[in-house]
C-alpha cells in the first residue's frame, strides 16, 4: 500500500479551540501535512496543544506562525476575525491558501475585503458542520468531522486547483464537501443552526427563572435533554455568530414567530385541524427529509420549462373503490383525496419516495395527511378550491406529469393554486394548475 502524500507542507491553525485543535489533530493524524503549526493567545492552551500531540509546533506569535505556511486556518471567534487577519497579512505567502471554521461567511467576506482591500484569490471561506457543547483544546477529537458536512463558498476568482486540494483536504478527514454561496450559507445556517441554538439557550433561561426550576429541570424527560444540550455551547461563541448573522437570523426568527404565533391562536381556539395538519406535516417532513439526505434522492440537473394543465369536471365518486396498486395510482389517490369533499382512506399505499414527496406537496399546501403507516393513509379533503398556496412555495421534489420532455425525469417543483377558474375564466369550470419546473442546483 502506497503512503499517503502529504497535501499541504506547512499548516498553521490559529485558534486551537474545540474545532481549530480537531482539525490540527485530523490533519496531523492523517499525514495531510508535513507539519502542524498552532498559535493561540491563551499560552496554556498552545502548550498543552503540543502536549497532547494535536500540533506538532506552537508559534509563538501569529506572524511566525503564519510566515512559510502554505495553508492558514482561522479558527478564531467571528468578531476577532478582523484583527487577526490583519496580523496574518504581511506574513501570508503569494502562493498560500487562507480558510476559515467560521459559522458565518459573509462577515468573514467582509472582514478580508475590509483588510485585504479585495477577494484574494486563494481565499477560500469553509465551514465544517460538527461540533460539540465542549470546547478548548482538551476537547479537540480527530473524528469530529468524520461523516459530516464541510461547506466552502470559493468566490468566482478561487482556482480549481486550490479548490480541489482544500476539499482533498476535509475529505482526509472524514467529511463530504459541498460547495455554495456565501449568501445562501448564511441563510440555510441561520434557519438549520443558529436559531435552534437560540431557541435551545430562550428555553433554558426562562425555565431556569420560574420558581418552580428545580422540579422542572429535575422531572424533564429525555427529549427536553436532547434538544437543551446545545444550551450548554459557547456563549461567547455564539453571540458573535448571531451578531455577524443579524439579517439572516432575524428572518428566520421572523418566519418562526409567525408559525409560533399561529400554533398558540390553534391552541386557544381548540382548533384540533390545524394542530393535526401542522403535526402530521412536521413529523412527515423530518422523516422524508432524513430519507431523501440519506440517499441524495432527487438531486439531478434539468432545464427549465413550463408546463400548464387544465382541469376538467368529471363525475361525483362515493363509497370505496378497488384499484391496481402501483406508484401512479398512489399519486392519483392523494391528489384526489386532497381535492375531495371529507375523509378518504387509502390502504396499499406504496411508500415510495417521489409518492411520499407527493404527499408532502400537498400537505404544504393545507391538506391534513395521516400517515402512511404500513401502507394505510387518511386525507382530510379541502375540497376542489381549498388548497392553500404557501407563502413559501412548496420545494418537496415530485414527479411531473407528462411533459414535454424526452424522457422520464425529476423535477424539483412548484406546484401552485391558481385563483379559482371560475373568476379567471367562464370557459375552465373547476381550476387551473401550473406546475413550474426549475434546475436544482446543489
Amino acid at each position: 500500500m502506497s503512503e499517503i502524500q502529504p497535501l499541504f507542507q506547512r499548516v498553521a491553525v490559529i485558534g486551537l479551540g474545540l474545532i481549530g485543535g480537531s482539525l490540527a489533530k485530523a490533519i496531523r493524524d492523517n499525514g495531510l501535512a508535513v507539519t502542524v503549526v498552532g498559535a493561540d493567545k491563551r499560552a496554556d492552551e498552545l502548550a498543552l496543544g503540543t502536549e497532547l500531540g494535536v500540533i506538532d509546533e506552537a508559534a509563538g506569535s501569529v506572524a511566525e506562525a503564519v510566515a512559510g505556511s502554505d495553508l492558514v486556518v482561522l479558527a478564531v471567534p467571528v468578531k476577532a476575525t478582523r484583527a487577526v487577519l490583519a496580523e496574518i497579512r504581511p506574513h501570508l505567502g503569494e502562493n498560500a491558501v487562507l480558510t476559515d471554521v467560521g459559522s458565518t461567511k459573509s462577515s468573514f467576506v467582509n472582514d478580508v475585503r475590509e483588510v485585504f482591500g479585495d477577494l484574494p484569490a486563494k481565499m477560500i471561506p469553509g465551514h465544517p458542520i460538527a461540533g460539540s457543547e465542549k470546547s478548548g483544546i482538551r476537547a479537540a477529537n480527530p473524528e469530529l468531522f468524520a461523516n459530516h458536512k464541510v461547506i466552502l463558498t470559493p468566490a468566482e476568482n478561487v482556482g480549481q486547483p486550490d479548490l480541489e486540494k482544500l476539499r482533498a483536504l476535509w475529505e482526509g478527514c472524514g467529511a463530504t464537501v459541498l460547495t455554495m454561496s456565501v449568501a445562501y450559507h448564511d441563510e440555510v445556517l441561520a434557519a438549520t443552526s443558529h436559531l435552534p441554538h437560540l431557541i435551545a439557550f430562550s428555553l433554558v433561561d426562562t425555565l431556569a427563572g420560574e420558581d418552580e426550576n428545580l422540579d422542572i429541570f429535575r422531572y424533564a424527560a429525555g427529549g427536553f435533554r436532547d434538544f437543551t444540550r446545545i444550551a450548554a455551547s459557547d456563549p461567547v461563541m455564539w453571540h458573535d455568530i448571531f451578531l455577524s448573522n443579524r439579517d439572516a437570523v432575524l428572518r428566520v426568527i421572523d418566519h418562526f414567530t409567525h408559525d409560533l404565533d399561529q400554533l398558540r391562536t390553534a391552541i386557544a381556539d381548540q382548533d384540533s385541524a390545524t394542530l393535526l395538519r401542522v403535526f402530521s406535516r412536521a413529523k412527515a417532513a423530518r422523516e422524508h427529509f432524513s430519507k431523501m439526505l440519506s440517499g441524495q434522492a432527487y438531486v439531478t440537473n434539468n432545464s427549465q420549462k413550463q408546463v400548464t394543465f387544465r382541469l376538467q369536471p368529471g363525475g361525483r365518486i362515493s363509497g370505496e373503490i378497488r384499484v391496481p396498486g402501483d406508484k401512479s395510482i398512489s399519486h392519483r389517490s392523494i391528489m384526489l383525496g386532497a381535492l375531495a369533499d371529507g375523509i378518504t382512506e387509502v390502504k396499499g399505499f406504496l411508500e415510495g419516495e417521489d409518492s411520499l414527496a407527493t404527499l408532502q406537496a400537498f400537505r404544504d399546501m393545507g391538506v391534513t395527511i395521516e400517515g402512511p403507516d404500513a401502507g394505510f393513509v387518511r386525507i382530510h379533503g379541502v375540497g376542489i378550491n381549498g388548497l392553500q398556496a404557501r407563502a413559501a412555495l412548496c420545494t418537496w421534489a415530485i414527479p411531473v406529469l407528462p411533459c414535454a420532455c424526452s424522457r422520464a425525469c425529476w423535477r424539483r417543483s412548484r406546484l401552485t393554486p391558481s385563483s379559482p377558474a371560475t373568476k379567471a375564466s367562464p370557459s375552465v369550470p373547476w381550476g387551473v394548475w401550473q406546475i413550474r419546473c426549475e434546475q436544482w442546483v446543489r
